[in-house]
């Protein structure tokens, strides 16, 4: 997450005011304060007070707050039963893998999902599926776990990096490469990644089911193997 934050403070020529040692150390620190079973961190870096004048601010020193709230558990029926989720254009910028404020879109598109009555609305760019608005999104076929590739249309999630890496680990075969949105409404098991979602089976799609309409066996084992990663 740290190394994420650097990267993207990197993109849009931010100066990070702290090393990622020092965030380390708030951190835990942070978490030592809260006394929080489970605690969710949030890190927000600006350039800083300055007038608007979409410029880079020449004298504003660059600003860095941190937040430490409890953790609340997903709830444990949507892991067995599984949720719904719609298809939505993706009108994001090019710079996806920037993690930045900039989520005008992904509120969004969340809003038409909750409206609609699912959990999560999943991004799709000129018929490719790239990703969901608080999560990475993965698709089963005939035993093979698919994916959007790490790059500019996706904010590659520290979640789906420990997923892919588990999954190969097993023996799973992985395809990181663009998947189209037939491919996806025809997969047999489609699930969410994501810090707070970690794994989250998909059961209906566009008020069609995913395969079975149940969750997949092979989103059931990554769980498993996710969960045992963890400690």
């Amino acid at each position: 997450h740290l190394a994420r934050l650097e990267r993207s403070a990197k993109g849009i020529e931010l100066p990070v005011p702290v090393q990622t040692r020092e965030w380390q150390g708030y951190v835990v620190e942070g978490i030592r304060r809260g006394g929080y079973a489970e605690s969710k961190v949030y890190i927000q870096l600006t350039r800083g007070v300055a007038p608007r004048d979409h410029l880079f601010p020449a004298a504003a020193r660059p600003t860095a707050v941190m937040t430490i709230r409890e953790m609340q558990p997903l709830n444990p029926a949507l892991r067995s039963a599984g949720v719904a989720a719609v298809t939505v254009e993706d009108l994001r910028w090019g710079r996806c893998d920037i993690k930045s404020v900039n989520l005008l879109p992904n509120v969004m598109a969340r809003q038409r999902a909750k409206e609609s009555g699912a959990f999560e609305a999943i991004f799709v760019r000129g018929g490719e599926v790239t990703e969901g608005t608080v999560s990475n999104v993965m698709l089963v076929r005939g035993g093979v776990l698919m994916t959007e590739p790490a790059g500019a249309r996706i904010l590659s999630g520290v979640t789906r990096a420990i997923v892919l890496a588990l999954a190969r680990k097993e023996g799973v075969s992985v395809q990181e490469r663009a998947v189209g949105l037939d491919e996806l409404r025809g997969a047999d098991e489609v699930l969410l990644t994501g810090t707070t979602v970690e794994i989250l089976p998909v059961v209906r799609l566009d008020g069609a089911p995913v395969g079975t309409g149940k969750p997949g066996a092979l989103t059931a084992r990554l769980s498993a193997w996710f969960q045992d990663s963890l400690g």
